[in-house]
């Protein structure tokens, strides 16, 4: 990762910052740009394990649709290092909070320590693959999790969807979008289980649900061709979708006290529009904060969090400035 240190600052070399970013996707690096162009000190950790590398491309972001994730995440790397925001690569492992002015300590991998006065946790979350011989190695490929992302790619050819929960009938639905050859594989989930709404919806829709355990992907010449049922039976597929089990990534969040929210996909935390937290000067932003923040999407959490945060810290410094004058002629 590029590095870039601001050296003209009072606080530099001193582990001590306005601002520092845990998570260098999106979120954290959109964040980074508004708090460098606003003349912030501010730090972004990055451990370097972005949720979408597994993809060769991402798609659905004005003027970078297509663009390979990791270029993506190289050219934000760039930007923001030329306003002297620091990147470091690295995990943060703890965190706490006390009084002072820079409330926010940072425990790296490294063991070092760092200090701000606002945090901001981008950390996004982790795909639990169904473990199903195949899914994992093809993840990203033509094995895939969002039709908005990949749909397109892999239009018109016959479509597996791999049930995780009975809420795996919604995406079976939507990827008829993108191909009308569709079969719902109900793998552990029982035909029971379904409702009889979405039943009717599955047959209006023209999807073939398929019961039965699938005991592996099908693959030839380095490309999926079957989907393989425990009874031995394979059906043809080009490309299957799945929901993964979303982990967010939120344990800085709760070690702060955050609040917290219970949701079909984790739990996240209570956030204000900016993405404030409970906690005061802690911010969430991505994947950390929701489940279904796309990069774009994340992206916007983290301009409007880091703009957030600069008004935050300019009125509190007026503030406290008027106070010392008050006192001062007191």
């Amino acid at each position: 990762m590029a590095e870039a240190r601001d050296t003209t600052g009072p606080q530099a070399g001193s582990g001590r910052y306005e601002v520092i970013v845990v998570g260098g996707g999106a979120a954290g690096l959109s964040a980074a740009l508004v708090l460098g162009r606003a003349r912030r000190r501010t730090l972004v950790v990055d451990a370097g394990e972005p949720r979408n590398a597994p993809a060769a491309h991402m798609q659905g972001l004005l003027s970078r649709d297509g663009m390979p994730p990791a270029q993506f995440l190289a050219a934000g790397r760039e930007e923001v290092a030329r306003y002297g925001v620091e990147l470091r690569r690295g995990s943060a492992v703890d965190v706490s909070r006390s009084d002072g002015s820079t409330p926010f300590t940072v425990t790296l991998a490294s063991g070092r320590s760092v200090r701000s006065r606002h945090l901001v946790v981008a950390t996004g979350l982790k795909d639990e693959l169904p473990t199903v011989p195949g899914v994992a190695e093809r993840f990203g490929r033509d094995v895939l999790h969002c039709p908005y992302c990949h749909g397109w790619e892999v239009r018109d050819q016959a479509f597996g969807v791999l049930a995780t929960s009975p809420l795996s009938v919604h995406q079976a639905l939507m990827v008829t979008q993108w191909s009308k050859d569709v079969t719902l594989f109900l793998h552990t989930v029982a035909e029971q289980e379904l409702p009889e709404e979405d039943r009717r919806r599955l047959a209006v829709a023209g999807v073939t649900v398929v019961p039965g355990e699938v005991a592996g992907l099908v693959t030839e010449e380095d490309r999926l061709t079957g989907v393989r049922l425990a009874d031995g039976t394979v059906h043809r597929r080009e490309a299957v979708f799945t929901a993964p089990r979303a982990v967010p990534q939120t344990s800085l969040l709760e070690r702060l006290g955050a609040e917290m929210r219970e949701t079909p996909f984790g739990a996240y935390p209570v956030i204000d529009e900016r993405g404030l937290t409970s906690v005061p000067g802690l911010w969430a932003a991505g994947n950390a904060s929701g489940f279904a923040e796309q990069v774009v999407n994340a992206a916007s959490r983290g301009c409007r969090a880091g703009a957030a945060i600069n008004g935050e810290l300019l009125f509190a410094d007026l503030d406290a400035a008027v106070e010392a004058q008050q006192a001062e002629r007191a």
